[in-house]
Formats: C-alpha cells, structure tokens, sequence
C-alpha cells in the first residue's frame, strides 16, 4: 500500500514528461500521417495500377491516342510524321488582328491617334484588347476609347481619349512603376 502513496512533487516528475509527450506526438500525428500518404501514393501510381488492372482481366491496355494535327501539321504538308505536340496557330498575331479589325471600322470619317509611351515599346491594350507596341499610329472610328500601356517591367499607364471625326490626336502616357525601384530604410 505504501507503494501507490507519492508524494505530489514525485506524481509531477512522471506527469510532466508523459504530458509533453502526448503533446508533441499528437501535433507531429499529421506531418507524419501526411507523409505516409506521399510515400505510399509514389509506389502505387495511376499507371501502375491500370497496369496491374489490365493484366488481372486479361485486357491488353492500347497506347494513347494523340490528336491529330489537323490541316496544319506536318502530315498534311507532306512533311513526314504527325507530332504529339499541339500545333501553333500559323495566323497572324493577336495584336495584328485586334488592329486591324479597329481600323477596318473606322469609315470615311476616321481620326488618327499616336500613341507614345515612356518608356518606349510599351505594349497598347485598346478597350481590353492587344493592338501593338508604342510607338503606334491607328487610324480609329470617331469615338471615346480607354487607352491601357503596359511596360515590359511591369509599368501601367491608362488614359481615356475621346477622338472626332477627321481629328489627329496624340497620346503620350508616362507609365508608373508598379514597386518602387529602390527600397530605402528609415530610421525613427
């Protein structure tokens, strides 16, 4: 009986240590559950298992299918194999397009608009839409149009420019940096 009476200091030597480590296993039970599932799932992979499967049912497993490539590839320029690849569009640049379907509507009244960044070669976004890079003439429909320059380090300018009819306009946005080119400390 003189066995189970402790004293209170000699219960907290024994207490504190089994607490700490409830404790820490219980906050480590995740990571190391978590990392049993990577392990696992890295030995049995998708194609492994479809493998297995095919073989346990006796069905042979056919090699995937690529699409083909159309009209533009190589096979139908006599040009040899068709590539798994996807093939790139042999039109003109989105850019190209938007412009030319901008100026296609201008009509006999059209206004021409020039359009400058600094710094220069910004790129010239028209009412959402990719028209080229600074500098650049457009020959527009008489109209109110948002005007968008985005740099190549990350520099934005927008502008709204109302044109009328038979008017030659010039724009000239000054683009602002999006982070600060240096980062200086301040002392208090």
């Amino acid at each position: 009986m003189a066995y189970f009476h402790m004293r209170a200091s000699d219960k907290l030597v024994v207490l504190v240590p089994v607490a700490a480590f409830l404790v820490f296993s219980i906050a480590f039970a995740n990571f190391a559950s978590a990392q049993a599932i990577a392990e696992t799932a890295g030995t049995t992979s998708v194609s492994g298992s479809v493998a297995a499967a095919g073989a346990a049912t006796g069905k042979a497993i056919g090699a995937v299918k690529f699409p083909s490539a159309g009209a533009s590839g190589a096979a139908a320029s006599g040009g040899g194999s068709v590539s798994p690849h996807l093939v790139a569009s042999s039109g003109p640049p989105p850019d190209e397009t938007n412009r030319k379907a901008l100026e296609s509507t201008a009509g006999k009244d059209a206004g021409k608009l020039l359009l400058r960044a600094s710094p220069v070669e910004a790129q010239v976004w028209i009412d959402g839409k990719i028209v080229g890079k600074t500098p650049i003439l457009l020959v527009l429909a008489p109209g109110k149009y948002q005007v968008e320059m985005r740099g190549s380090r990350g520099q934005t300018g927008k502008s709204s420019v109302a044109l009328l009819p038979r008017e030659t306009r010039e724009l000239a946005v000054k683009l602002d940096q999006l982070y600060p080119a240096r980062v200086t400390s301040v002392k208090p």
